[in-house]
């Protein structure tokens, strides 16, 4: 199994990326999929979820009308759209899935052993 997540890199404040995580040795389309993030001196943090078939998306409150998630089965990628970044959104970006759904609560703080799978990460930095 593997969840290799691409895409990072240097941007300025308002800029956008778009960061993709290609799975494989797992079926994809049967699991759910999340976009965590580590910010310098935090805890992992839950950023944003898809369902299968892509029904539902749900966002930490702090991304949202910002970043869109979006997942492609055929291609078996997870994406990020992030627009209008800001300084505080920089950090390391991993994803991961689970079978079934999970939910977060504030403060979202959540782990490599809260998923069935976990990435490599992505380091997102935002800074003039």
């Amino acid at each position: 199994v593997q969840l290799q997540a691409s895409g990072g890199g240097l941007v300025q404040p308002g800029g956008s990326l778009r960061l993709s995580c290609a799975a494989s040795g797992f079926t994809f389309s049967n699991y759910w999929m999340y976009w965590v993030r580590q910010v310098p001196g935090k805890e992992v943090a839950w950023v944003s979820s898809i369902s299968t078939g892509s029904a539902h998306t749900r966002y930490i409150d702090s991304v949202l009308g910002r970043f869109t998630v979006s997942r492609d089965d055929a291609k078996n990628t997870l994406y990020l759209q992030m627009n209008d970044l800001k300084s505080e959104d920089t950090g390391m970006y991993y994803c991961a899935g689970t079978r079934r759904a999970i939910t977060f609560n504030a403060p979202y703080r959540t782990g490599r052993e809260d998923f069935d799978y976990y990435g490599q990460g992505t380091l997102v930095t935002v800074s003039s």
